[in-house]
């Protein structure tokens, strides 16, 4: 039985695409969160965000399939709004540097109400 080999074509250019369903917006705002199972409170940061998910910076090391419960702070018209949603923890990053303390995250929404989903992308579009 013969095997074909198959033939690599050169790829040429310097386009990246990636392979993302979502596009994603630099966003730094205010976040707290706790884990599904604990009343504990914990602050974050935003680093972007998207219809599927947001990049976090967290205090902690947390497992990648950790559910946590999370509220996304932001102002709009002088006045305080929050998103809240379930999230699951897909990929975490230690620092980068021995004296930064904070773990890059991906989380992707598992749970997020109608309402606050159009509060999103109200959020993203006024920042484009």
């Amino acid at each position: 039985m013969k095997t074909e080999e198959k033939e690599t074509k050169p790829r040429y250019g310097i386009a990246n695409f990636e392979r993302r369903t979502y596009r994603r917006f630099p966003i730094s705002l205010p976040v707290e969160y706790y884990r599904a199972d604990s009343r504990i409170n914990q602050s974050g940061q935003t680093i972007d965000a998207s219809e599927g998910g947001l990049q976090i910076l967290l205090p902690e090391q947390i497992e990648i399939g950790q559910n946590l419960k999370m509220k996304l702070f932001f102002s709009s018209e002088a006045k305080l709004n929050a998103i809240e949603m379930l999230v699951e923890v897909v990929w975490i990053n230690p620092p980068l540097s021995e004296g930064e303390q904070h773990y890059r995250s991906g989380v992707r929404f598992i749970n997020i109400s109608p309402e606050d989903m159009t509060k999103l992308k109200n959020l993203s579009a006024s920042l484009s």
